[in-house]
């Protein structure tokens, strides 16, 4: 049993209960009608009461196993949401023989019986983290069994060849072949191109849960904070033409395109200042920098030099940082005596970001420079880390089992190759657990779901 609600005062609050027992228990609680025999999938208005002591005005909804979300009786109890009402249900819910839910439980026992596999049930947690339009159908992807079908392909296929392998074993005598090996050459062919395409498309997907962190990096005075409004479309940073403003870093979250940008606005970066708290500032700025997933430079056009900004575009690209160059104030002397000041550079974006001048198109390539090409989000995106580390031991499995086919091994070490494969394949969908490695990745999700 959980709150499956937030917690905090609300027009409605949700109680969970699961079990052989849950209809039972609330039945006890709730004396308008015989929950125990309603039929499944069925609402029913009427009292909460604590022996003689009314809690509360309710909707009780009945499903009944298997046609539940977690396989088993479910009921849901709908009240009013106040903390305290709820409280006073779950702790006589709890006198009645229930107890609260650990973690992710609820989705625990659909994995367990049988309603959903692992990849559906993470995909449940990270649905319910999603907060920009990308990773929503993302999750809804791997939710509707988009990632599983592709591996539960693979791994049937897999499964007739290594019982095909295994069988010839027990006909070593004749030396006879019932798999064919040519097939389990393209099969393994098939395989790896999938499981490379799949771990190709964790760079996206960690981009995609996870976020980009952008630093806005530049000298005083060049317009980063005044960037960083711009680009948000509010007054977040301090503006001012005294050089130095801007002591600390400032983070905001922004979606750009279905990203999740977290800008950094930075000290402005000067080597030599005596300005001890400007100088922590600075320090502060060029650690953002290395930690960034993305920087922003930000010049004023209108001060630098073509030698100065190659030794930039020199130092970024010796420490394999991914940047864009950003030419600010571009309004002082207009956008066309901007760019020919500048015009043997193509990797600049020119703006003037106190008039948001081209700060739509900053944002475009901002999206383009980290995402490297179109979402294709109706295909799978793996986001999940435990998946990765599985895809990759099942990238270097295949290659045995193909170099296992070159150099003519016999049946039972490439039966042992085989299994290895479906062993990680079987990590990823569940079919391979331990109650340790559940209840880690369960433990990660709300309580109540």
């Amino acid at each position: 049993m959980a709150l499956a609600t937030p917690p905090g005062v609300s027009a409605l609050g949700v109680i969970r209960l699961s079990g052989n027992d849950a209809i039972a228990i609330v039945d006890q609680l709730f004396p308008s009608k015989n929950l125990e025999v309603q039929p499944s999938h069925s609402m029913h208005v009427g009292m909460i009461k604590d022996g003689d002591n009314i809690l509360d005005e309710t909707v009780v909804s009945i499903f009944k196993n298997p046609r539940s979300y977690t396989g088993e009786d479910l009921v849901e109890i709908s009240g009013h949401g106040s903390p305290y009402i709820l409280q006073q249900i779950i702790d006589a819910c709890i006198k009645k023989g229930a107890r609260m839910a650990k973690p992710g439980e609820f989705t625990q026992r659909a994995f367990l019986n049988g309603k959903m596999d692992l990849v559906e049930a993470e995909a449940v947690a990270d649905l319910i983290a999603s907060n920009t339009s990308i990773s929503q159908k993302a999750a809804l992807h791997n939710i509707r069994g988009g990632f599983s079908n592709q591996l539960k392909e693979l791994r049937e296929r897999l499964i007739r060849f290594s019982a095909l392998i295994e069988l010839e074993l027990d006909f070593s005598q004749e030396d006879v072949e019932f798999a064919d090996r040519k097939q389990l050459y393209q099969l393994v062919d098939e395989a790896d191109a999938v499981t490379a395409s799949l771990i190709d498309s964790f760079r996206l997907g960690n981009v995609i849960k996870n976020g980009i962190s952008a630093a806005i990096i530049g000298k005083p005075n060049a317009g980063k904070s005044t960037l960083l409004n711009g680009l948000l479309n509010e007054e977040r940073a301090i503006v001012s033409e005294l050089p130095g403003t801007t002591r600390d870093t400032i983070e905001e979250v922004i979606n750009i395109g279905g990203i999740q940008f977290r800008l950094i606005d930075t000290a402005g970066i000067r080597r030599h200042t005596t300005d001890v708290i400007e100088s922590a500032g600075v320090k502060r700025s060029l650690e953002k920098m290395k930690q960034a997933d993305l920087v922003l430079y930000v010049f004023d056009i209108n001060t630098i030099g073509e030698d100065e900004l190659l030794e930039i575009e020199k130092d970024f690209s010796n420490e394999q940082i991914k940047y864009l160059l950003v030419a600010n104030k571009i309004d002082i002397e207009g956008e066309e005596k901007s760019k020919e000041k500048l015009s043997k550079f193509s990797n600049l974006i020119f703006v003037s970001a106190i008039s948001l001048q081209h700060i739509n198109d900053l944002k475009e390539k901002m999206i383009e420079t980290v995402l490297q090409g179109k979402v294709q989000t109706e295909s799978t995106i793996v986001t999940n880390a435990r998946h990765f580390e599985a895809l990759r031991a099942l990238h270097a499995a295949l290659l045995d089992v193909r170099k296992g086919l070159t150099d003519k091994l016999p049946g039972d070490l490439l039966s042992l190759d085989i299994r290895r494969c479906l062993h990680f394949l079987g990590e990823i969908t569940g079919e391979i657990t331990n109650e340790d490695q559940l209840d880690y990745i369960f433990s990660k999700f709300c309580i109540g779901k």
